[in-house]
């Protein structure tokens, strides 16, 4: 999402403390001679929405609970991917070499702020309104490029940002792309901590990134949070047996020149513990099966903007895991995102998106019953199909308005949601009783109007 630059302060350091250090400390970092440039900058995003998640009384889970709760269509008012910043630096005397810094916080304009809200798909602690929850870091930046320590959307994410018209809508392209299961928590779409990552700068129409992320895990199994951490590495609370990882990596090059944007990119996630799916709901699968085991995304991507105002994005993607036994393996399969941006006015423009979940070597049923009520276990037909249309209407370089219908055809035994990687309000699989089953093969609607202001 871009950020734009509301002003730029540049004062000694004196004036940078006495703005940001009002309370005396006694370990307060003495002003030095020298200057520092800050920038604020922010984006809000509200939304009135409502989504059905296709699921009628008549479903019947594979324990034999009908499906309770409001299974109909429901409104919100959704804060989406909204947040607040401050960066800067100052030159270190080398040079071009400067330091540089950035703090930035998730802003949830339309609900009370407080831990992550916990829902069917994903559940962990964090608090997206505390300081410095989102990308944030310190570094070094000059003619070689950046080195910086902390946290970012990994380079695998990045890549393919600017792809995604859809981005934080309730059409996100992230309820299939880089989600390996399906739910509304997208591995190979995310942020990582305690990381170290290089930028590179532009040489010609080419560039890179890489990113490292230690597991810091005491636990061999990566079974316990990351040390430092509050949660599981992968997003979710302890034990850490739903998608933990041990090392990461990620790398993505891009080649930009005229209208062609094109990327490739890897990710990869060391010993990922998925051994809560080992005797899912009863006896899905024999210990072992499923067990611990390396997890790697592959992507390539084009998008090319025509002389129409026609901009066309391409992506596809292969998600593998080495897994014990394939017939409980849901983690493996490809993707394929398309998305077209015409330009109708100065103002306007109408964005088409169509995204694609293959089939998947198997599948470990966790509580997931079909049309009739069985348990899904095994292989069986996993794909999905996503599409979205949305209108967008730019009154100012600050302030736009859209508009978005998204709906996901999830095949007999997927269960794909809506949602995933920025909207606020989620749409998944589950029925709202207490049990919680997830239903597969449905249909999930959603519609939404919203808008934007950057500052």
């Amino acid at each position: 999402m871009e950020k734009r630059k509301a002003f730029a302060l540049k004062s000694s350091a004196l004036g940078v403390a006495a703005a940001f250090c009002l309370v005396p400390h006694a370990h307060a970092a003495q002003p030095v001679e020298a200057e520092t440039a800050i920038q604020l900058y922010g984006h809000l995003d509200l939304s009135i929405d409502s989504a059905t998640k296709g699921i009628s009384n008549s479903r019947v889970a594979g324990d034999g609970t009908p499906a309770t709760g409001r299974l109909g269509w429901q409104p919100d008012i959704s804060s989406n991917l909204s947040y607040f910043g401050v960066r800067g630096g100052g030159g270190l005397g080398q040079g071009s070499l400067k330091a540089v810094f950035q703090m930035e916080v998730q802003v949830d304009v339309a609900a009370t702020p407080g831990p992550q809200p916990n829902n069917n798909s994903a559940t962990d602690s964090k608090i997206p309104g505390a300081w410095a929850s989102r990308n944030s870091f310190l570094g070094l930046a000059g003619d070689f490029g950046a080195f910086k320590v902390g946290k970012t959307d990994a380079p695998y994410k990045l890549s393919t940002a600017r792809m995604d018209p859809f981005s934080a809508t309730v059409g996100d392209y992230n309820s299939i792309m880089g989600n390996t299961g399906g739910d509304n928590r997208a591995e190979f779409d995310t942020r990582m901590s305690h990381a170290a990552w290089y930028e590179s700068p532009k040489m010609g129409a080419f560039s890179f990134s890489a990113l490292y992320a230690p597991g810091q895990n005491r636990a061999s199994d990566n079974s316990i949070a990351a040390s430092g951490e509050p949660d599981c590495t992968g997003g979710n609370l302890p034990p850490c047996n739903d998608g933990s990882f041990d090392n990461a990596f990620s790398i993505a090059a891009a080649v930009e020149t005229g209208g062609l944007y094109g990327i490739a990119a890897y990710e990869e996630h060391g010993n990922v513990n998925r051994t809560t799916d080992e005797i899912a709901n009863g006896g899905a699968s024999p210990d072992g099966s499923i067990g611990i085991a390396k997890e790697q995304a592959y992507k390539i991507g084009v998008q090319y903007k025509f002389p129409t105002n026609t901009t066309l994005n391409a992506i596809g993607e292969r998600m593998t895991r080495n897994a014990p036994d394939p017939n409980f393996n849901e983690r493996q399969r490809s993707g394929w995102w398309l998305a077209l941006t015409q330009k109708i006015a100065a103002q306007d423009e109408v964005n088409l998106g169509w995204a694609h979940a293959g089939k998947t070597p198997g599948d470990v049923g966790t509580n997931r019953a079909d049309l009739n009520g069985v348990l899904q276990t095994g292989p069986g037909d996993n794909e999905a199909n996503m599409y979205a249309v949305g209108y967008k209407h730019t009154w100012t370089k600050q302030a736009t308005w859209y508009a978005v219908y998204a709906r996901q055809m999830n095949h007999d035994a997927a269960h794909y949601d809506l949602g995933a990687s920025g909207h606020g309000i989620t749409t998944d699989c589950h029925d709202g009783g207490q049990s919680a089953h997830c239903f597969a093969g449905t249909t999930l609607q959603a519609v939404s109007v919203g808008m934007t202001y950057n500052f």
